[in-house]
């Protein structure tokens, strides 16, 4: 097993990572970090709990640590997108220790409640939003996020998002963030509709 300090990452979050008892990098974890720490575009296969969340997070949180990122009123520079908001929210509870580790800040915007406390959340400036993506259409039609800004999306579960029928507006969001960006794909298939974001993203 590769241990999560031997793998390059920032100390402050191998320390929050050892602090939670996790020193050893899951498959998933050690086949795509090497690639997505280093900027590149990542697709990953992988059913839940085998290690996912946090293959995307350590790297997306790494990555902004690194380019030490400004932050902007209603304009994130790290996006995650996911089909619901259980799955949103356990998301950010992975991501916010190790974001704080770096001096980042995270918040979810999802439906089923009212918008004040994600509208305020983005007036104040956050590092990375954690999106179900009917809400986050909803706020960008109404101009209180900007996805111009982003410098790495990711897209969990994104087998679980087709079949919502969330693809067309993962699309419309896609193509409101930087051409060039980093990109990461975790899903428990690739083929299909999966198939068509991959080549066109």
């Amino acid at each position: 097993m590769t241990t999560f300090a031997e793998l390059g990452l920032p100390q402050r979050v191998v320390h929050v990572l050892h602090n939670q008892g996790i020193t050893e990098a899951f498959p998933i974890q050690e086949k795509t970090l090497p690639d997505s720490l280093s900027g590149r575009d990542v697709l990953g296969r992988g059913k839940t709990g085998s290690g996912k969340t946090l293959a995307f997070s350590i790297p997306l949180v790494a990555g902004l640590a690194e380019m030490q990122v400004k932050r902007y009123v209603g304009a994130p520079t790290g996006l995650i997108l996911a089909p619901t908001r259980e799955l949103a929210t356990q998301i950010a509870a992975v991501v916010e220790p190790l974001a704080a580790s770096v001096g980042l800040t995270v918040t979810t915007v999802f439906g089923g409640v009212k918008q004040t406390r994600q509208e305020q959340a983005l007036s104040n400036g956050v590092d990375i939003v954690v999106a179900c993506p009917g809400r986050l259409e909803d706020l960008m039609r109404q101009r209180i996020v900007d996805l111009s800004r982003v410098e790495v999306t990711v897209l969990d579960e994104a087998d679980h998002m087709a079949d919502l029928g969330f693809l067309p507006g993962v699309k419309r969001i896609l193509d409101k963030t930087p051409r060039g960006s980093q990109r990461m794909l975790f899903s428990a298939t690739l083929d299909g509709a999966i198939n068509q974001i991959v080549k066109r993203y």
